[in-house]
Protein backbone atom coordinates (compact mmCIF):
# COMPACT_ATOMS: atom_id res chain seq x y z
CA UNK A 1 0.00 0.00 0.00
CA UNK A 2 1.28 3.44 -0.85
CA UNK A 3 2.21 5.08 2.50
CA UNK A 4 1.09 8.42 1.14
CA UNK A 5 -2.48 7.10 1.15
CA UNK A 6 -2.41 7.07 4.95
CA UNK A 7 -2.16 10.88 4.91
CA UNK A 8 -5.33 11.31 2.86
CA UNK A 9 -8.35 12.18 5.01
CA UNK A 10 -11.52 10.52 3.77
CA UNK A 11 -15.16 11.57 3.79
CA UNK A 12 -17.03 10.55 6.97
CA UNK A 13 -20.08 9.43 4.94
CA UNK A 14 -18.75 7.41 1.99
CA UNK A 15 -15.33 6.70 3.53
CA UNK A 16 -13.84 6.41 0.02
CA UNK A 17 -13.34 9.88 -1.46
CA UNK A 18 -11.01 12.55 0.00
CA UNK A 19 -12.81 15.13 2.13
CA UNK A 20 -13.14 18.64 0.76
CA UNK A 21 -15.82 20.23 2.96
CA UNK A 22 -17.12 20.10 6.50
CA UNK A 23 -20.43 20.94 8.15
CA UNK A 24 -19.62 23.37 10.97
CA UNK A 25 -22.97 22.71 12.67
CA UNK A 26 -22.78 18.90 12.63
CA UNK A 27 -19.02 18.50 12.85
CA UNK A 28 -18.88 16.07 9.94
CA UNK A 29 -16.34 15.95 7.11
CA UNK A 30 -17.65 15.51 3.56
CA UNK A 31 -16.47 14.94 -0.01
CA UNK A 32 -18.04 17.01 -2.78
CA UNK A 33 -20.45 14.20 -3.80
CA UNK A 34 -21.76 13.74 -0.25
CA UNK A 35 -22.57 17.42 0.42
CA UNK A 36 -25.99 17.10 -1.25
CA UNK A 37 -26.71 13.89 0.69
CA UNK A 38 -25.93 15.66 3.96
CA UNK A 39 -28.26 18.53 3.05
CA UNK A 40 -31.07 16.00 2.52
CA UNK A 41 -31.32 15.75 6.33
CA UNK A 42 -33.65 18.70 6.89
CA UNK A 43 -34.00 18.10 10.65
CA UNK A 44 -30.96 20.31 11.23
CA UNK A 45 -29.56 23.50 9.86
CA UNK A 46 -26.29 22.97 8.10
CA UNK A 47 -23.36 25.25 7.40
CA UNK A 48 -20.90 23.95 4.82
CA UNK A 49 -17.36 25.33 4.58
CA UNK A 50 -14.17 24.18 2.83
CA UNK A 51 -12.29 21.74 5.06
CA UNK A 52 -9.01 23.64 4.97
CA UNK A 53 -10.75 26.68 6.45
CA UNK A 54 -12.30 24.75 9.32
CA UNK A 55 -9.53 22.29 10.10
CA UNK A 56 -5.82 22.78 10.53
CA UNK A 57 -6.15 26.37 9.48
CA UNK A 58 -4.56 29.27 11.37
CA UNK A 59 -5.77 32.54 9.95
CA UNK A 60 -3.25 35.32 9.43
CA UNK A 61 -5.11 38.50 10.11
CA UNK A 62 -4.01 41.87 8.86
CA UNK A 63 -3.39 44.63 11.40
CA UNK A 64 -5.67 47.65 11.56
CA UNK A 65 -4.00 50.79 10.22
CA UNK A 66 -5.66 52.96 12.87
CA UNK A 67 -5.44 50.54 15.80
CA UNK A 68 -2.08 48.85 15.47
CA UNK A 69 -2.71 46.38 18.30
CA UNK A 70 -5.94 45.01 16.82
CA UNK A 71 -6.43 42.34 14.16
CA UNK A 72 -8.92 42.86 11.33
CA UNK A 73 -11.23 39.95 12.12
CA UNK A 74 -14.33 41.51 10.56
CA UNK A 75 -15.28 42.41 6.99
CA UNK A 76 -17.13 45.56 5.93
CA UNK A 77 -19.60 44.67 3.18
CA UNK A 78 -20.08 48.35 2.30
CA UNK A 79 -16.42 49.17 1.83
CA UNK A 80 -15.28 45.63 0.86
CA UNK A 81 -12.26 45.65 3.20
CA UNK A 82 -11.19 43.86 6.41
CA UNK A 83 -11.74 45.95 9.58
CA UNK A 84 -11.10 45.59 13.31
CA UNK A 85 -13.88 45.49 15.90
CA UNK A 86 -13.16 49.04 17.13
CA UNK A 87 -13.56 50.49 13.65
CA UNK A 88 -16.73 48.44 13.14
CA UNK A 89 -18.33 49.50 16.41
CA UNK A 90 -17.09 53.02 16.96
CA UNK A 91 -15.08 54.16 13.97
CA UNK A 92 -15.73 55.07 10.36
CA UNK A 93 -17.43 51.71 9.66
CA UNK A 94 -20.05 52.15 12.38
CA UNK A 95 -23.49 51.31 10.99
CA UNK A 96 -22.08 49.43 8.00
CA UNK A 97 -22.95 45.83 7.22
CA UNK A 98 -20.32 43.79 9.02
CA UNK A 99 -19.62 40.07 8.63
CA UNK A 100 -17.14 37.60 10.03
CA UNK A 101 -14.00 37.67 7.93
CA UNK A 102 -13.53 33.90 8.12
CA UNK A 103 -16.99 33.38 6.66
CA UNK A 104 -16.13 35.89 3.95
CA UNK A 105 -12.85 34.12 3.40
CA UNK A 106 -14.69 30.83 3.08
CA UNK A 107 -17.07 32.15 0.42
CA UNK A 108 -14.19 33.85 -1.39
CA UNK A 109 -12.18 30.65 -1.42
CA UNK A 110 -15.22 28.73 -2.65
CA UNK A 111 -15.39 31.18 -5.55
CA UNK A 112 -11.66 30.79 -6.10
CA UNK A 113 -12.10 27.01 -6.06
CA UNK A 114 -14.90 27.31 -8.62
CA UNK A 115 -12.78 29.60 -10.81
CA UNK A 116 -9.85 27.22 -10.45
CA UNK A 117 -11.92 24.26 -11.58
CA UNK A 118 -13.27 26.22 -14.55
CA UNK A 119 -9.78 27.31 -15.55
CA UNK A 120 -8.35 23.79 -15.20
CA UNK A 121 -11.22 21.84 -16.72
CA UNK A 122 -12.70 24.18 -19.33
CA UNK A 123 -10.74 27.31 -20.17
CA UNK A 124 -7.13 26.07 -20.13
CA UNK A 125 -7.92 22.91 -22.18
CA UNK A 126 -9.56 25.10 -24.80
CA UNK A 127 -6.47 27.30 -24.97
CA UNK A 128 -4.42 24.14 -25.42
CA UNK A 129 -6.69 23.12 -28.29
CA UNK A 130 -6.34 26.56 -29.87
CA UNK A 131 -2.55 26.44 -29.43
CA UNK A 132 -2.41 22.97 -30.97
CA UNK A 133 -4.61 24.14 -33.84
CA UNK A 134 -2.29 27.12 -34.39
CA UNK A 135 0.75 24.83 -34.58
CA UNK A 136 -1.09 22.54 -36.98
CA UNK A 137 -2.06 25.54 -39.08
CA UNK A 138 1.57 26.67 -39.14
CA UNK A 139 2.59 23.30 -40.61
CA UNK A 140 -0.25 23.57 -43.12
CA UNK A 141 0.89 27.09 -44.03
CA UNK A 142 4.41 25.83 -44.78
CA UNK A 143 2.94 23.07 -46.94
CA UNK A 144 0.52 25.36 -48.74
CA UNK A 145 3.16 28.00 -49.52
CA UNK A 146 5.33 25.21 -50.90
CA UNK A 147 2.41 24.19 -53.10
CA UNK A 148 2.04 27.81 -54.27
CA UNK A 149 5.72 27.92 -55.28
CA UNK A 150 5.37 24.58 -57.07
CA UNK A 151 2.27 25.89 -58.81
CA UNK A 152 4.22 28.95 -60.01
CA UNK A 153 6.97 26.65 -61.37
CA UNK A 154 4.40 24.49 -63.11
CA UNK A 155 2.73 27.55 -64.59
CA UNK A 156 6.15 28.71 -65.81
CA UNK A 157 6.77 25.34 -67.44
CA UNK A 158 3.38 25.54 -69.16
CA UNK A 159 4.22 29.01 -70.44
CA UNK A 160 7.64 27.87 -71.61
CA UNK A 161 6.06 25.02 -73.57
CA UNK A 162 3.47 27.35 -75.05
CA UNK A 163 6.09 29.98 -75.98
CA UNK A 164 8.34 27.30 -77.57
CA UNK A 165 5.36 25.94 -79.53
CA UNK A 166 4.45 29.45 -80.71
CA UNK A 167 8.06 30.22 -81.75
CA UNK A 168 8.31 26.91 -83.67
CA UNK A 169 4.98 27.64 -85.38
CA UNK A 170 6.11 31.12 -86.40
CA UNK A 171 9.39 29.75 -87.78
CA UNK A 172 7.50 27.09 -89.75
CA UNK A 173 5.20 29.82 -91.12
CA UNK A 174 8.28 31.85 -92.15
CA UNK A 175 9.72 28.86 -94.04
CA UNK A 176 6.41 28.25 -95.88
CA UNK A 177 6.08 31.95 -96.74
CA UNK A 178 9.65 32.01 -98.05
CA UNK A 179 8.94 28.98 -100.26
CA UNK A 180 5.90 30.73 -101.72
CA UNK A 181 7.89 33.91 -102.31
CA UNK A 182 10.76 32.07 -104.06
CA UNK A 183 8.28 30.10 -106.17
CA UNK A 184 6.65 33.33 -107.36
CA UNK A 185 10.04 34.82 -108.26
CA UNK A 186 11.12 31.61 -110.04
CA UNK A 187 7.94 31.59 -112.12
CA UNK A 188 8.41 35.24 -113.04
CA UNK A 189 12.06 34.63 -113.97
CA UNK A 190 11.04 31.69 -116.17
CA UNK A 191 8.51 33.82 -118.02
CA UNK A 192 11.12 36.56 -118.66
CA UNK A 193 13.70 34.00 -119.79
CA UNK A 194 11.19 32.51 -122.19
CA UNK A 195 10.40 35.95 -123.69
CA UNK A 196 14.10 36.77 -123.98
CA UNK A 197 14.59 33.53 -125.90
CA UNK A 198 11.83 34.53 -128.29
CA UNK A 199 13.38 38.00 -128.78
CA UNK A 200 16.82 36.50 -129.41
CA UNK A 201 15.31 34.13 -131.97
CA UNK A 202 13.57 37.06 -133.71
CA UNK A 203 16.88 38.96 -133.87
CA UNK A 204 18.57 36.00 -135.56
CA UNK A 205 15.75 35.66 -138.09
CA UNK A 206 15.87 39.37 -138.99
CA UNK A 207 19.66 39.29 -139.48
CA UNK A 208 19.22 36.30 -141.73
CA UNK A 209 16.65 38.16 -143.85
CA UNK A 210 18.93 41.18 -144.18
CA UNK A 211 21.81 38.94 -145.27
CA UNK A 212 19.81 37.11 -148.00
CA UNK A 213 18.35 38.10 -151.38
CA UNK A 214 15.43 35.69 -150.93
CA UNK A 215 12.41 37.80 -151.84
CA UNK A 216 9.94 35.31 -150.27
CA UNK A 217 11.56 35.60 -146.81
CA UNK A 218 11.51 39.38 -146.99
CA UNK A 219 7.88 39.53 -148.17
CA UNK A 220 6.63 37.23 -145.37
CA UNK A 221 8.35 39.14 -142.56
CA UNK A 222 6.03 40.36 -139.80
CA UNK A 223 7.26 42.68 -137.10
CA UNK A 224 6.87 41.57 -133.45
CA UNK A 225 8.37 44.69 -131.93
CA UNK A 226 4.96 45.91 -130.72
CA UNK A 227 4.53 42.61 -128.95
CA UNK A 228 8.00 42.71 -127.45
CA UNK A 229 7.59 46.37 -126.47
CA UNK A 230 4.91 45.25 -124.01
CA UNK A 231 7.27 44.55 -121.14
CA UNK A 232 6.20 41.87 -118.66
CA UNK A 233 4.66 43.17 -115.41
CA UNK A 234 6.97 43.67 -112.52
CA UNK A 235 6.08 41.48 -109.53
CA UNK A 236 6.43 43.32 -106.26
CA UNK A 237 6.11 41.11 -103.22
CA UNK A 238 6.08 42.78 -99.82
CA UNK A 239 8.17 40.89 -97.39
CA UNK A 240 6.25 39.66 -94.32
CA UNK A 241 7.31 41.01 -90.96
CA UNK A 242 7.08 39.81 -87.39
CA UNK A 243 5.72 42.65 -85.31
CA UNK A 244 5.34 41.50 -81.70
CA UNK A 245 3.26 43.83 -79.55
CA UNK A 246 4.81 45.75 -76.71
CA UNK A 247 4.79 43.51 -73.67
CA UNK A 248 2.48 44.90 -71.02
CA UNK A 249 3.88 43.60 -67.74
CA UNK A 250 0.62 44.14 -65.90
CA UNK A 251 -1.35 42.20 -68.50
CA UNK A 252 1.31 39.49 -68.53
CA UNK A 253 1.05 39.20 -64.74
CA UNK A 254 -2.70 38.86 -64.96
CA UNK A 255 -2.39 36.21 -67.67
CA UNK A 256 0.12 34.29 -65.58
CA UNK A 257 -2.16 34.46 -62.55
CA UNK A 258 -2.06 36.94 -59.71
CA UNK A 259 -1.32 35.99 -56.12
CA UNK A 260 -4.17 37.18 -53.96
CA UNK A 261 -3.28 39.38 -51.03
CA UNK A 262 -2.97 37.92 -47.57
CA UNK A 263 -6.31 38.23 -45.81
CA UNK A 264 -6.23 38.19 -42.03
CA UNK A 265 -9.49 37.96 -40.10
CA UNK A 266 -10.12 37.38 -36.42
CA UNK A 267 -12.32 34.32 -36.17
CA UNK A 268 -14.82 34.38 -33.34
CA UNK A 269 -14.53 31.37 -31.11
CA UNK A 270 -17.49 29.25 -30.07
CA UNK A 271 -18.78 29.94 -26.59
CA UNK A 272 -18.30 27.11 -24.12
CA UNK A 273 -21.89 27.65 -22.98
CA UNK A 274 -24.18 29.19 -25.61
CA UNK A 275 -26.80 31.41 -23.96
CA UNK A 276 -30.45 31.99 -24.73
CA UNK A 277 -31.02 35.78 -24.90
CA UNK A 278 -34.63 36.24 -26.11
CA UNK A 279 -37.84 34.37 -26.91
CA UNK A 280 -40.44 35.38 -29.49
CA UNK A 281 -43.97 33.93 -29.26
CA UNK A 282 -45.23 33.73 -32.85
CA UNK A 283 -48.81 32.65 -32.18
CA UNK A 284 -48.78 29.78 -34.68
CA UNK A 285 -49.88 26.26 -33.79
CA UNK A 286 -46.68 24.96 -35.41
CA UNK A 287 -43.67 26.96 -36.52
CA UNK A 288 -41.60 25.95 -39.53
CA UNK A 289 -39.36 28.79 -40.74
CA UNK A 290 -37.64 31.92 -39.50
CA UNK A 291 -35.64 34.43 -41.56
CA UNK A 292 -33.75 37.44 -40.17
CA UNK A 293 -34.61 40.90 -41.40
CA UNK A 294 -32.40 42.56 -38.76
CA UNK A 295 -30.95 41.92 -35.30
CA UNK A 296 -34.33 42.40 -33.66
CA UNK A 297 -36.87 41.62 -36.40
CA UNK A 298 -37.62 38.24 -37.99
CA UNK A 299 -40.03 36.93 -40.59
CA UNK A 300 -41.80 33.69 -39.64
CA UNK A 301 -44.08 31.19 -41.31
CA UNK A 302 -46.20 28.53 -39.66
CA UNK A 303 -49.01 26.17 -40.55
CA UNK A 304 -51.33 28.71 -42.18
CA UNK A 305 -51.29 31.19 -45.05
CA UNK A 306 -49.98 34.13 -42.97
CA UNK A 307 -46.36 35.26 -42.83
CA UNK A 308 -45.54 37.44 -39.81
CA UNK A 309 -42.83 40.02 -39.11
CA UNK A 310 -42.16 40.12 -35.35
CA UNK A 311 -39.73 41.91 -33.04
CA UNK A 312 -37.94 40.49 -30.00
CA UNK A 313 -40.86 41.48 -27.77
CA UNK A 314 -43.23 39.28 -29.86
CA UNK A 315 -44.93 42.39 -31.26
CA UNK A 316 -46.51 41.85 -34.67
CA UNK A 317 -45.10 44.47 -37.05
CA UNK A 318 -46.48 43.22 -40.37
CA UNK A 319 -48.49 40.24 -41.59
CA UNK A 320 -48.95 39.18 -45.22
CA UNK A 321 -51.16 36.45 -46.68
CA UNK A 322 -50.03 34.35 -49.63
CA UNK A 323 -51.56 35.17 -53.00
CA UNK A 324 -53.03 31.65 -53.26
CA UNK A 325 -54.44 31.63 -49.74
CA UNK A 326 -52.44 28.46 -49.04
CA UNK A 327 -49.61 27.81 -46.62
CA UNK A 328 -46.20 28.98 -47.92
CA UNK A 329 -43.59 26.24 -48.25
CA UNK A 330 -40.61 28.37 -47.20
CA UNK A 331 -39.51 31.97 -46.77
CA UNK A 332 -36.28 33.94 -47.19
CA UNK A 333 -35.18 37.57 -46.98
CA UNK A 334 -33.34 39.03 -50.00
CA UNK A 335 -30.21 41.20 -49.82
CA UNK A 336 -32.32 44.36 -50.13
CA UNK A 337 -34.73 43.32 -47.36
CA UNK A 338 -37.66 41.98 -49.38
CA UNK A 339 -39.42 38.73 -48.56
CA UNK A 340 -39.50 35.71 -50.88
CA UNK A 341 -41.77 32.70 -50.40
CA UNK A 342 -42.41 29.44 -52.24
CA UNK A 343 -45.91 28.11 -52.89
CA UNK A 344 -46.45 24.48 -53.83
CA UNK A 345 -50.18 24.98 -54.49
CA UNK A 346 -49.35 26.72 -57.77
CA UNK A 347 -45.61 25.88 -58.10
CA UNK A 348 -44.44 29.48 -57.83
CA UNK A 349 -41.74 31.56 -56.19
CA UNK A 350 -43.01 34.98 -55.15
CA UNK A 351 -41.41 38.28 -54.14
CA UNK A 352 -43.05 40.67 -51.66
CA UNK A 353 -42.00 44.30 -51.98
CA UNK A 354 -43.88 47.15 -50.30
CA UNK A 355 -46.53 44.59 -49.29
CA UNK A 356 -47.21 43.80 -52.97
CA UNK A 357 -46.78 40.22 -54.16
CA UNK A 358 -45.20 39.52 -57.55
CA UNK A 359 -44.67 36.02 -58.96
CA UNK A 360 -41.09 35.84 -60.24
CA UNK A 361 -40.84 32.11 -61.08
CA UNK A 362 -43.49 29.66 -62.27
CA UNK A 363 -42.37 26.04 -62.55
CA UNK A 364 -43.62 23.37 -64.94
CA UNK A 365 -43.33 19.74 -63.86
CA UNK A 366 -41.57 20.69 -60.64
CA UNK A 367 -42.69 21.90 -57.23
CA UNK A 368 -40.59 24.41 -55.24
CA UNK A 369 -39.62 23.60 -51.68
CA UNK A 370 -37.04 25.73 -49.84
CA UNK A 371 -35.41 28.97 -50.96
CA UNK A 372 -32.44 31.14 -49.95
CA UNK A 373 -30.90 34.34 -51.25
CA UNK A 374 -27.19 34.29 -52.20
CA UNK A 375 -24.43 36.86 -51.78
CA UNK A 376 -24.90 37.75 -55.47
CA UNK A 377 -28.64 38.30 -54.82
CA UNK A 378 -29.53 35.16 -56.75
CA UNK A 379 -32.17 32.71 -55.54
CA UNK A 380 -31.36 29.06 -54.83
CA UNK A 381 -34.48 26.88 -54.86
CA UNK A 382 -34.79 23.21 -53.91
CA UNK A 383 -37.50 21.45 -55.90
CA UNK A 384 -39.09 18.05 -56.45
CA UNK A 385 -40.58 16.70 -59.68
CA UNK A 386 -44.35 16.34 -59.86
CA UNK A 387 -44.01 12.54 -59.87
CA UNK A 388 -41.81 12.82 -56.73
CA UNK A 389 -39.00 10.85 -58.39
CA UNK A 390 -36.36 13.56 -58.73
CA UNK A 391 -34.93 16.40 -56.66
CA UNK A 392 -32.58 19.22 -57.60
CA UNK A 393 -31.30 22.68 -56.72
CA UNK A 394 -31.77 25.47 -59.25
CA UNK A 395 -30.15 28.92 -59.26
CA UNK A 396 -32.09 31.90 -60.60
CA UNK A 397 -30.94 35.36 -61.55
CA UNK A 398 -34.21 37.23 -61.44
CA UNK A 399 -36.58 34.90 -63.29
CA UNK A 400 -33.85 33.28 -65.39
CA UNK A 401 -32.52 29.83 -64.57
CA UNK A 402 -28.71 29.95 -64.61
CA UNK A 403 -27.68 26.66 -62.97
CA UNK A 404 -29.15 23.26 -62.16
CA UNK A 405 -27.56 20.90 -59.61
CA UNK A 406 -28.89 17.35 -59.57
CA UNK A 407 -26.27 14.67 -60.32
CA UNK A 408 -22.64 13.95 -59.39
CA UNK A 409 -19.86 12.96 -61.82
CA UNK A 410 -21.18 9.39 -61.92
CA UNK A 411 -24.72 10.58 -62.74
CA UNK A 412 -25.93 9.68 -59.26
CA UNK A 413 -28.49 12.02 -57.66
CA UNK A 414 -27.20 14.31 -54.91
CA UNK A 415 -30.50 14.46 -53.05
CA UNK A 416 -33.26 12.07 -51.99
CA UNK A 417 -36.59 12.25 -53.80
CA UNK A 418 -39.64 12.77 -51.61
CA UNK A 419 -42.22 15.34 -50.61
CA UNK A 420 -40.27 16.76 -47.64
CA UNK A 421 -38.48 20.09 -47.65
CA UNK A 422 -34.77 20.17 -48.28
CA UNK A 423 -33.68 23.38 -46.58
CA UNK A 424 -30.89 25.31 -48.27
CA UNK A 425 -28.27 27.95 -47.46
CA UNK A 426 -25.24 29.44 -49.21
CA UNK A 427 -22.01 29.57 -47.18
CA UNK A 428 -19.52 32.45 -47.18
CA UNK A 429 -17.17 30.41 -49.41
CA UNK A 430 -20.12 30.10 -51.87
CA UNK A 431 -20.70 26.41 -51.09
CA UNK A 432 -24.34 25.33 -51.40
CA UNK A 433 -25.53 23.52 -48.25
CA UNK A 434 -28.68 21.39 -48.24
CA UNK A 435 -30.24 19.66 -45.23
CA UNK A 436 -31.73 16.47 -46.68
CA UNK A 437 -34.16 15.12 -44.06
CA UNK A 438 -34.91 11.79 -45.72
CA UNK A 439 -31.27 11.10 -46.61
CA UNK A 440 -30.28 11.92 -43.00
CA UNK A 441 -27.47 14.04 -44.34
CA UNK A 442 -26.24 17.54 -44.96
CA UNK A 443 -25.09 17.64 -48.60
CA UNK A 444 -22.59 20.35 -49.55
CA UNK A 445 -21.47 21.14 -53.11
CA UNK A 446 -19.25 23.98 -54.32
CA UNK A 447 -20.55 26.83 -56.45
CA UNK A 448 -19.90 24.78 -59.61
CA UNK A 449 -22.07 21.94 -58.31
CA UNK A 450 -19.24 19.52 -57.44
CA UNK A 451 -19.71 17.46 -54.27
CA UNK A 452 -17.53 18.61 -51.35
CA UNK A 453 -18.84 16.37 -48.57
CA UNK A 454 -21.80 14.72 -46.87
CA UNK A 455 -22.31 15.04 -43.11
CA UNK A 456 -24.42 12.26 -41.57
CA UNK A 457 -24.12 13.14 -37.88
CA UNK A 458 -21.40 12.95 -35.27
CA UNK A 459 -19.31 9.79 -35.96
CA UNK A 460 -19.42 8.71 -32.31
CA UNK A 461 -23.21 8.85 -32.17
CA UNK A 462 -24.56 5.57 -33.52
CA UNK A 463 -27.69 5.23 -31.36
CA UNK A 464 -29.60 8.44 -32.17
CA UNK A 465 -30.95 9.08 -35.66
CA UNK A 466 -29.91 12.25 -37.49
CA UNK A 467 -32.63 13.97 -39.49
CA UNK A 468 -31.55 17.53 -40.30
CA UNK A 469 -34.28 20.12 -40.76
CA UNK A 470 -33.38 23.81 -41.07
CA UNK A 471 -29.90 24.92 -42.08
CA UNK A 472 -27.99 28.22 -42.01
CA UNK A 473 -24.42 29.56 -42.12
CA UNK A 474 -22.60 32.41 -40.37
CA UNK A 475 -19.81 34.91 -41.06
CA UNK A 476 -17.17 32.37 -39.95
CA UNK A 477 -18.40 29.85 -42.60
CA UNK A 478 -19.82 27.61 -39.88
CA UNK A 479 -22.70 25.41 -40.98
CA UNK A 480 -25.54 25.06 -38.45
CA UNK A 481 -28.30 22.52 -38.88
CA UNK A 482 -31.30 21.66 -36.70
CA UNK A 483 -31.54 18.13 -35.30
CA UNK A 484 -35.23 18.24 -34.39
CA UNK A 485 -35.63 14.72 -33.02
CA UNK A 486 -32.68 15.19 -30.62
CA UNK A 487 -33.46 18.80 -29.59
CA UNK A 488 -30.13 20.29 -30.60
CA UNK A 489 -28.19 22.16 -33.25
CA UNK A 490 -25.07 20.74 -34.93
CA UNK A 491 -22.24 23.19 -35.73
CA UNK A 492 -19.80 22.17 -38.49
CA UNK A 493 -16.85 23.94 -40.02
CA UNK A 494 -16.87 24.70 -43.75
CA UNK A 495 -15.23 21.33 -44.49
CA UNK A 496 -17.86 19.30 -42.65
CA UNK A 497 -15.95 18.67 -39.42
CA UNK A 498 -18.19 18.51 -36.33
CA UNK A 499 -17.39 21.28 -33.83
CA UNK A 500 -20.06 21.09 -31.13
CA UNK A 501 -23.77 20.91 -30.24
CA UNK A 502 -26.05 23.73 -29.10
CA UNK A 503 -28.74 22.61 -26.65
CA UNK A 504 -30.08 25.64 -24.71
CA UNK A 505 -33.24 23.71 -23.68
CA UNK A 506 -34.43 23.59 -27.28
CA UNK A 507 -37.67 21.76 -28.06
CA UNK A 508 -38.01 20.36 -31.59
CA UNK A 509 -35.85 22.97 -33.37
CA UNK A 510 -36.76 23.32 -37.04
CA UNK A 511 -36.10 26.56 -38.95
CA UNK A 512 -32.82 28.47 -38.50
CA UNK A 513 -31.30 31.81 -39.44
CA UNK A 514 -28.30 33.90 -38.34
CA UNK A 515 -28.25 37.70 -38.21
CA UNK A 516 -25.32 39.98 -39.16
CA UNK A 517 -23.89 39.71 -35.62
CA UNK A 518 -23.94 35.91 -35.66
CA UNK A 519 -26.92 35.57 -33.31
CA UNK A 520 -28.78 32.35 -34.01
CA UNK A 521 -32.58 32.35 -34.29
CA UNK A 522 -34.24 28.95 -33.85
CA UNK A 523 -37.87 28.19 -34.76
CA UNK A 524 -39.28 25.53 -32.42
CA UNK A 525 -41.81 23.35 -34.21
CA UNK A 526 -44.30 22.50 -31.45
CA UNK A 527 -43.93 25.48 -29.09
CA UNK A 528 -44.13 27.88 -32.07
CA UNK A 529 -41.51 30.06 -30.40
CA UNK A 530 -38.37 31.62 -31.86
CA UNK A 531 -35.35 31.52 -29.55
CA UNK A 532 -32.44 33.89 -29.99
CA UNK A 533 -29.11 32.28 -29.00
CA UNK A 534 -25.61 33.72 -28.68
CA UNK A 535 -23.05 31.02 -29.50
CA UNK A 536 -19.99 32.99 -30.72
Amino acid sequence: MDPRAQDVLLCDLCETDPLQYCCERCGINLCSDCVSKHFSDSSKKHKIAPYHIHRKFTPKYSKCRKHADEDCKLYCENCHIPVCSTCALFGEHKGHDISDILEKLGSKKQRIQKDLEELEKKIYPRYKEISSAAQTEKVEVETNYGKLATSADQQGEVWHREVTAIVNKRKADIVETKKTHISLLDKHADEITHRMTEIYQAILEMKNILDTNDISLTSTYKSRNDEFNKLPPTIKVTLPSLSPPTINTETLNEMFGLLTSLSVTTVGSLLADPCHTATIDTGYNKLLSVSCLSEDQVWTRGNNETMKLLNLQSKLLTSIHTKSGRQPRDIAVTRDGNLVYTDTSNNTVNLIKNKKIRTVITLQGWGPRSVCCTAANHLLVTMVSDDVKQSKVVRYSGSTETQSIQFDDQSRPFYSSDYYNKYISENKNLDICVADWSARAVVVVNQSGKLRFRYTGHPSNTKQSFNPAGITTDSQSHILTADRDNNRIHILDQDGQFLRYIHCDLESPWGLCVDIRNNLFVAEYYTAKVKKIQYL
